[in-house]
């Protein structure tokens, strides 16, 4: 019984953090509508997280290209990754990324569950010298976070729990894809 107890108590606080609200729904909107710019403006959204947070960021990636017919890339190659690790610092492999590849219009969106991570802190710094014309981050755990008061567009989930954060970050960020596209269900031709 506490099994179920378990699972019926934890999938009852996630779809909790779900739930919709006034100001969730204009952040989502905001963002679609910084994303139809990217498109627009013939830029690129360039994408990034540690961990869990990168495979969110592959994942979002891909549909946004594919699906949302905005260029959208991640960075996570591992010879890029261990060679700017290698030669900056891995506090500053995002940083150098962004030096390298981004442009004046492109959009930055970060993923850090905690908030804290150095090398997304370092990554925000390099976007604002690069005059990118949009950072937005996606973190949990503490409210004022330090990335969290370095993008103009944040969001925030209430929860310390690891999962709970990355699968509502993964959550809000597809709800994007989709309604850039204008539909839940399409084919995936």
């Amino acid at each position: 019984m506490a099994d179920k107890d378990f699972v019926n108590s934890y999938l009852n606080d996630f779809s909790s953090l779900l739930k919709p609200n006034d100001e969730l729904t204009a952040m989502l909107v905001e963002v679609k509508n910084i994303l139809l710019n990217v498109k627009k403006n013939n830029s690129k959204v360039m994408i990034f997280g540690n961990g869990g947070s990168a495979a969110i960021a592959s994942h979002v990636s891909v549909d946004i290209t594919k699906n949302a017919g905005i260029r959208c890339l991640n960075y996570n190659e591992a010879d890029l990754i261990t060679c700017f690790s290698n030669d900056y610092g891995f506090e500053r492999w995002i940083e150098k990324a962004v030096d390298f590849y981004s442009d004046k219009n492109d959009v930055l969106i970060l993923i850090s569950s905690s908030g804290k991570s150095q090398n997304m802190i370092n990554a925000c710094k390099a976007a604002k010298n690069k005059n990118i014309s949009k950072i937005i981050t996606f973190t949990g755990h503490e409210k004022n976070n330090p990335l969290s008061k370095l993008g103009d567009v944040n969001f925030w989930i209430d929860s310390k729990a690891y999962n709970f954060v990355e699968n509502t970050h993964q959550v809000w960020l597809l709800t994007i894809c989709d309604l850039i596209i204008g539909k839940r269900e399409y084919p995936a031709n």
